[in-house]
């Protein structure tokens, strides 16, 4: 499948609307727990407030050309400070267990319907990955899978990342890789 990967600048964040507020509707459509939660996430909400509060962030989208350039797949990856995953809405992990005072987070991955399949997710994985890897002072990454996704689970699994634990009653699964 011929398709276009474009890393855009966080003031072009806007690109990944539909499909973030897609993802938000995906995951929702998983869940098995709380599914309710999800009502009041969307851009506006997940995604704008993660790229104000971190320190550097990485958006990739993908690009049918045979769609006129229509974005079918994003990833948002960002490095943030760690005591930022420590909110009202949950403490994401252990503050304790992380040496640095950064890590680095795969905070968003879609792929739409019909793209997946075709190494997207692979290619978006190692590009957020190798991102990641520039910045030698962060040796803790995560990704933060929400309940009844799975397949999401099992890619992040099979790319090297551990379930370290559940939060919110297990309403998000955190999976921990460690430089």
């Amino acid at each position: 499948m011929n398709l276009l990967y474009e890393g855009i600048p966080e003031e072009k964040a806007e690109y990944c609307r539909d499909l973030c507020n897609e993802l938000m509707d995906f995951q929702q459509s998983k869940a098995t727990i709380t599914p309710e939660r999800f009502d009041s996430m969307n851009f506006d909400t997940r995604m704008l407030p993660s790229i104000q509060s971190a320190l550097h962030n990485y958006i990739v989208v993908v690009k049918d050309p045979h769609k006129h350039d229509e974005i079918v797949a994003y990833v948002y990856t960002n490095i943030s400070p760690k005591e930022s995953y420590s909110n009202d809405f949950a403490t994401f992990f252990d503050l304790s267990s992380v040496k640095k005072e950064n890590v680095g987070c795969l905070s968003q991955f879609y792929i739409k319907e019909g793209y997946r399949q075709f190494g997207v997710g692979s290619r978006l994985f190692n590009m957020s990955m190798d991102w990641l890897k520039t910045y030698e002072d962060v040796e803790d990454y995560f990704v933060f899978t929400s309940n009844g996704n799975q397949e999401a689970l099992k890619f992040y699994q099979r790319k090297g990342f551990s379930i370290s634990h559940d939060i919110l009653d297990g309403f998000i699964t955190v999976l921990r890789s460690q430089r």
